[in-house]
């Protein structure tokens, strides 16, 4: 079975959510759940932890998945990966509120899945495209955060030799530190922070796309889809998984295991919190810089900046700052499932937390991950393409699919009532989009193989 948690609050939280029935008590929670995934923060902080995993700098690349989807796909697009992504993640909190209600607490996903559907779901499946997607936007993000320093060098030093892998190295230690705060309640703050950073480059995005975009100087734009007609479909679905993957969280049930009792509701608020970053940030960049640039929008807007003497390099440095410094939220918080299978592979629950007995192979674990993630970044700067794929295969199916899943066997809705030919119908379209994202996604890493070599200086 999975892991039941001891709801955490007073009398009153725990009579509410446990109905008298069973609840495990603080003694017999593995380390994992007991030290990383700390059941201290309210609503609020729960709301920044689902921005931080979902508005990150990948959202920059929205213009671009617009220039293959043409205005009325992209928009589309936008809208219904954003309507879908948060009945899916209601769904799966509404879920996880039910068995807390009855005294299971479930912390993790593959924690849900084995509990709802069985060991092997967990074990087998869930648990490992989590772990694999995850550790991807580790990977993903120490490549971005490297991009960024360097981009930053470049502007201010363009006769400077230094190569994307030093920057790297460089980005890959800033994580190195970050790695060690001890629980994801920890990064609320910071979280925070990262809310607010995410707002300030999507404005700044938006800023400078509208300055170009009126400028006299600028080119005539094409909003046509380019290529042949079978050319045209592969990059539509290209399109599609972007924008999913660009919503996708892949670890809302350990966002929710961040919350004090009684938990019922505030999964739903912290929701709404994210989604209102999500509208304000997805959309401004996305219309503004497919307007700005059409079909020549690059894989991120930045680089359309690139070269472009009506930005001040103070503004592009900025810019690029901003999307630096949250990157490496972003990453810190894609750390925790990982943080959380070594701390109860590792840590004594017993013990106290700042023990040296568990202090020492918590230290030694996380840097060992973070160190081996940044050897990747170095070496396959073009990671990028990769994670498009991961992102098919895995984001996908946590985040589309699963969350159907567990809400039609914990429910059991009438099959003849909307809900479950609604949840039905999801899970058909996602698993189109999983198999043709994927077929698409290996497609642009065939296209791209030409320019891959190791320690690329992209």
């Amino acid at each position: 079975m999975g892991t039941e948690a001891r709801i955490s609050g007073d009398a009153v939280a725990r009579e509410k959510e446990n109905g008298g029935a069973h609840v495990q008590s603080t003694a017999e929670l593995d380390a994992g759940a007991l030290f990383v995934l700390k059941s201290r923060g309210s609503w609020l902080h729960c709301g920044y932890h689902l921005t931080t995993s979902i508005v990150a700098p990948a959202l920059l690349s929205l213009p671009f998945a617009l220039s293959v989807l043409g205005w009325v796909g992209g928009i589309i697009s936008l809208l219904a990966c954003g309507f879908l992504t948060f009945y899916s993640y209601n769904l799966l909190s509404i879920v996880l509120e039910h068995h807390a209600m009855r005294g299971t607490r479930l912390l993790r996903f593959r924690d849900m899945a084995t509990f709802i559907l069985g060991p092997k779901w967990g074990t087998y499946f869930v648990g490992p495209i989590q772990f694999g997607v995850c550790y991807g936007a580790v990977v993903s993000g120490i490549v971005l955060g490297g991009q960024n320093l360097k981009y930053i060098y470049v502007v201010s030093n363009p006769e400077g030799t230094m190569k994307l892998y030093q920057f790297i190295i460089i980005f890959g230690a800033l994580i190195l530190l970050l790695a060690q705060v001890p629980s994801f309640h920890s990064l609320r703050h910071i979280n925070l922070l990262s809310l607010v950073l995410s707002l300030a480059y999507s404005a700044c995005v938006t800023a400078a796309s509208l300055h170009l975009g009126y400028s006299k100087n600028t080119p005539a734009r094409n909003y046509s889809l380019e290529g042949s007609e079978v050319s045209q479909l592969f990059n539509a679905f290209n399109g599609i998984s972007i924008i999913a993957t660009t919503y996708a969280c892949g670890i809302l049930p350990e966002i929710q295991a961040t919350l004090a009792a009684p938990v019922k509701g505030k999964m739903f608020k912290g929701l709404c919190l994210c989604y209102t970053v999500i509208a304000v940030t997805f959309f401004s960049v996305a219309i503004s810089g497919y307007w700005a640039f059409g079909n020549e929008a690059e894989g991120t807007i930045l680089t359309n900046f690139m070269g472009h003497n009506l930005l001040h390099s103070w503004f592009l440095v900025m810019t690029n700052a901003f999307c630096l410094l949250q990157i490496s939220a972003v990453t810190s918080v894609y750390l925790q499932p990982t943080n959380e299978a070594f701390e109860k592979k590792f840590a004594d629950p017993t013990k106290s937390q700042f023990s040296i007995r568990n202090m020492a192979p918590r230290l030694i674990s996380r840097s060992l991950s973070v160190i081996i993630a940044t050897i990747f970044a170095a070496m396959l700067p073009f990671f990028g393409d990769l994670m498009a794929l991961i992102g098919a295969l895995g984001f996908v199916p946590l985040d589309f699919i699963m969350p159907m899943f567990f809400y039609n066997v914990t429910f059991k809705p009438s099959k003849g009532g909307y809900i479950f030919w609604i949840n039905t119908l999801i899970v058909g379209v996602s698993s189109v989009l999983v198999v043709v994202g994927g077929v698409a996604s290996i497609r642009q890493i065939v296209l791209d193989a030409q320019a891959y070599r190791l320690f690329a200086n992209l």
